[in-house]
């Protein structure tokens, strides 16, 4: 496990780079799917790094909580070296409840990690709908919880989440989130 910070060079009012992704549901999803959402929260994850593991639940409530935001998961992790990571594994995690995102989708390409500047896992990216696009409203950490067994006591996404609803600016510090890195394929 290597722990890594959060270090991507998107700037806050950047569109979100556009993706076509698989989602363990069967369909395909791109920026496109969620035009009908004020907001689009974009967290590159896994299923094996402890970091994200301690992430779910928080992720699974936002996405039942926030009928105006959608929340996406990406798996972007080297599944042949990291078979906990494969599609057939991330449709488990999906089937027995442990993720219950809006969509949970696989970069087997790593080409959209890589366009978002994405390091690690969990690596968050809320949008905001501004005009006919989602653009980068926040990227940092989800919560003030650093390690795994952390207990948050504050909630940086929420936070981000409200204002961006409330129809005000994101006032919150851009933090680095940290976590395991994205297990990359060999080049």
């Amino acid at each position: 496990m290597v722990l890594l910070e959060s270090d991507s060079e998107l700037e806050p009012g950047d569109e979100a780079p556009a993706f076509e992704l698989p989602g363990v549901d069967g369909e395909t999803y791109s920026p496109d799917s969620f035009d009908g959402c004020e907001a689009l929260l974009v967290v590159f994850t896994c299923n094996h790094c402890p970091y994200a593991q301690a992430k779910f639940g928080l992720l699974n409530e936002l996405a039942a909580e926030y009928d105006e935001v959608v929340v996406v998961g990406i798996n972007s992790n080297d599944a042949e070296e990291y078979p906990e990571d494969s599609f057939d594994a991330m449709r488990e995690f999906v089937d027995d409840g442990r993720i219950d995102y809006d969509a949970y989708l696989r970069d087997e390409s790593q080409e959209v990690a890589k366009a978002y500047g994405a390091v690690c896992t969990p690596d968050p990216f809320l949008f905001e709908r501004e005009g006919g696009s989602f653009r980068l409203t926040y990227h940092g950490r989800l919560d003030d919880a650093l390690n795994p067994d952390d207990e948050p006591t504050r909630f940086h996404v929420r936070e981000a989440i409200d204002a961006v609803l409330a129809g005000d600016d994101v006032e919150i510090e851009w933090q680095p989130s940290q976590g395991c890195s994205i297990k990359w394929k060999e080049q």
